[in-house]
């Protein structure tokens, strides 16, 4: 008897943990990834950050932009000099502000047309911004609107999306990273 109650348990104990299957998430949290020296990239925030190198000007900044983009296949379609609007409504813009846009044709296609809805995210952005350091003096900045974050704002976002969106966050990164140094 105690035999049969023990295979009873234990064939019970069987069933149960393999038709019981635990709620596994299967959702990959998808990022960009940075070079060596860079900091990491915060996954909860659609902003990536770096200062500039201490020596690196502001119009050095903007010329590495340019050839870098131009060097990856990407157009700079449209700048928006943020911080000479606000002087004309008599408002200290406290430092440079201003966004410059960027498309790469191929990569963004890929996430297009899979889901046109992407397009409010187009052109992809980059910001050059002036802002205290710890010190309280202006520190150049260059900011991303990460790719993959907002990829998030998509249903069910198709594999091929998902890699054309990183793919153009890490070229992003890169060229960041380069301009932050004044590379060209």
């Amino acid at each position: 008897m105690q035999k049969h109650f023990l295979l009873a348990a234990l064939l019970i104990t069987v069933i149960g943990c393999s038709t019981v299957k635990p709620a596994i998430s299967e959702k990959v949290e998808l990022s960009g990834q940075v070079r060596a020296g860079m900091p990491p990239i915060d996954n909860t925030t659609a902003i990536y950050e770096l200062a500039v190198h201490d020596g690196v000007s502001y119009q050095d900044v903007v010329d590495s932009l340019k050839s870098l983009s131009e060097g990856k296949n990407f157009v700079n379609p449209a700048n928006f000099p943020i911080g000479e609007h606000i002087k004309k409504r008599g408002i200290d813009p406290q430092g440079i502000k201003e966004v410059h846009s960027f498309c790469n044709l191929s990569l963004g296609t890929d996430i297009f047309l899979d889901h046109p809805e992407f397009l409010v995210f187009a052109p992809c952005r980059i910001a050059i911004y002036e802002k205290p350091d710890a010190n309280k003096k202006l520190k150049l900045f260059i900011g991303l609107a990460r790719p993959t974050f907002d990829l998030k704002s998509i249903k069910n976002p198709t594999p091929r999306a998902q890699k054309a969106a990183q793919e153009l966050e890490n070229t992003l990164l890169e060229i960041i990273d380069k301009a932050s140094k004044g590379d060209i």
